[in-house]
């Protein structure tokens, strides 16, 4: 008889929707120990705008991949798919299950399902390639992707140029089709037995909750504290996408009011919410937990525990 898979769960849902709560409640009844599946929890000082764990909660179960970065360290996806590979390994040489908690669903698709790596700095395009990404001359490149790579060339639109030269890069750079290196990516999805629960609130409750935390945010000074990384360092591309900085040093440039500065991150945080759930809707693999208004974290987190317990 073959050895049971050791287990990997993923707590996910838009943000304000309450993970990081039940997430440590769910870890201290299985047990298990928390990794942070967000591009911007790694920056450390980076704390109020970012809405990481609190302290508190950080304290009652181990948290992973929060506090690793200066705000000016770039961070990506394949970067946080190898830490989190060894992570998930030492967690369960431990004794206790590997829990991911977060909203990025690229993050979790590309931990699960696999990418590949791309020779970056060679660069073997033939010389009409490369004339051809000087002029812009989007239609030319598209019809050289159809005949290196007719499979990409059939998913790709014609005049996504990005990703036109993106596929035309891998095939010159790495000599193979990128269709089928993506064929060939492996992630932790056929290692382990993975569940994935999904948090979901009706949209009145969670943009009510969004907007409180926003004004939370300010009252615990996300202004000060965007001053003070500003100066001190150069944000990386990266942290730059942390959702309420940019808003914010337009503040202090003097090109909005704070006022506005609040309506808008208040505006931006809900499309990132939709446009998040929009993403998970996409997967069949997770397991929606509908949440309702006057449900406490405590009810939710015994729901999924019950979930895990008796695989249902």
């Amino acid at each position: 008889m073959q050895n049971a898979k050791e287990q990997v769960i993923f707590l996910v849902g838009p943000t304000a929707s309450g993970k990081s709560e039940i997430a440590v409640l769910v870890a201290e009844k299985i047990p298990a120990e928390i990794i942070s599946c967000d591009s911007m929890c790694v920056y450390r000082e980076m704390d109020i705008g970012t809405s990481k764990p609190s302290i508190e909660l950080q304290r009652r179960v181990p948290h992973h991949l929060i506090d690793i970065l200066m705000p000016d360290e770039e961070f990506n996806v394949a970067m946080f798919k190898k830490k989190a590979e060894i992570l998930i390994k030492e967690i369960h040489t431990r004794g206790k299950t590997p829990l991911f908690v977060g909203g990025s669903g690229l993050y979790m698709k590309v931990l699960l399902d696999g990418i590949f790596e791309e020779e970056k700095k060679s660069n073997n395009l033939p010389e009409e390639i490369k004339e051809g990404i000087r002029e812009k001359d989007t239609n030319y490149l598209y019809q050289e992707l159809k005949k290196v790579d007719p499979e990409a060339a059939n998913v790709i639109h014609p005049k996504d140029k990005r990703r036109v030269i993106r596929a035309l890069k891998v095939y010159y750079n790495l000599g193979m089709p990128i269709s089928k290196l993506k064929k060939g990516t492996r992630g932790i999805s056929d290692k382990y037995e993975v569940r994935i629960f999904g948090l979901r609130r009706n949209r009145e409750s969670l943009y009510e909750r969004i907007n409180r935390r926003v004004d939370e945010m300010f009252d615990r000074g996300l202004v000060d504290e965007v001053k003070r990384i500003n100066k001190r360092y150069n944000l990386s591309k990266t942290a730059k996408e942390a959702l309420g900085y940019k808003e914010i040093l337009k503040y202090l440039d003097g090109q909005i009011s704070l006022d506005e500065a609040k309506r808008r991150i208040k505006v931006n945080t809900r499309h990132f919410a939709k446009r998040q759930m929009t993403w998970f809707k996409k997967d069949s693999r997770i397991e929606w937990i509908e949440i309702e208004d006057n449900e406490g974290p405590e009810s939710v987190a015994d729901r999924i525990c019950r979930m895990i317990k008796y695989g249902v």
